[in-house]
């Protein structure tokens, strides 16, 4: 198994959360947005999507929210390419987890990941990010692995 940055202060956040008053469940932190598209062969699926660039942040993600539009998403941007290990406790909706390599292209999907399990979420390749999208959302508009990412806050805009 590979330990990264986000498996050990999720590690972190879970033991901070057991003391109370320590870590508020919402509103810790908030977030910029973008846009970011993922380009599908001739089609061009456009996200709004929050930005987790601090630990703090990438701590947070999605948890605890009740609802995500259809169109918008949280980016996680790791910046260097490594093996990213995520979870979905204390995420209450099913997401998908598409994780983008360095060079913007779609290496890995993890569909439908289970609100509040704790399994760890692996990519089978390096990758720079991960965007999480409502579940469902990456078979419903056929998003699949080399698919390109284009986003200005990955410095990868056409």
């Amino acid at each position: 198994m590979f330990l990264t940055r986000r498996t050990l202060l999720g590690t972190l956040v879970t033991l901070l959360a057991a003391a109370p008053g320590l870590v508020r469940a919402q509103g810790l932190e908030t977030f910029k947005t973008a846009k970011l598209a993922i380009v599908s062969g001739a089609k061009r699926n456009v996200f709004t999507v929050e930005l987790a660039l601090s630990d703090r942040q990438q701590i947070q993600g999605l948890m605890y929210r009740r609802s995500l539009a259809p169109d918008a998403g949280m980016l996680f941007d790791y910046r260097t390419p490594t093996r990213i290990t995520m979870w979905m406790k204390n995420t209450f909706i099913p997401l998908d987890m598409i994780f983008i390599g360095a060079d913007g292209t779609v290496v890995d999907i993890a569909e439908r990941a289970v609100p509040q399990s704790e399994e760890i979420i692996p990519t089978r390749k390096p990758a720079r990010a991960v965007l999480e999208v409502n579940g469902g959302t990456a078979q419903r508009l056929g998003i699949k692995v080399g698919d390109k990412v284009e986003s200005e806050a990955l410095d990868s805009k056409p």
